[in-house]
């Protein structure tokens, strides 16, 4: 048994908007198998919400830290916690 799913919540801090970053998180979140959302916030962070198994999450959050990504992360900020409701996919808001 691989274990609960869990909930990542990371805030990106950067030049994160308007660079295909939440496209690209998007689509290494399906690679890994989570569910979630990568959205745009007003403050020009984005926020990414991801759900699956930890080592999976684990994962995602060290791409979005890795430099790898479109544009320029300079800290992201995180808070695990439980899986809530299920969500169906992974989405670009």
């Amino acid at each position: 048994m691989a274990g609960p799913d869990v909930r990542l919540t990371a805030w990106v801090h950067g030049h994160v908007q308007g660079v295909g970053f939440r496209w690209w998180t998007r689509s290494r979140a399906l690679e890994l198998g989570l569910t979630g959302y990568a959205a745009n916030r007003p403050d020009g962070r984005v926020q990414v919400v991801a759900q699956g198994l930890r080592a999976d999450c684990q994962r995602l959050l060290e791409l979005l830290q890795g430099g790898s990504t479109p544009g320029r992360v300079s800290t992201v900020v995180v808070d695990w916690s439980d899986a809530g409701e299920p969500i169906d996919g992974f989405a670009e808001r």
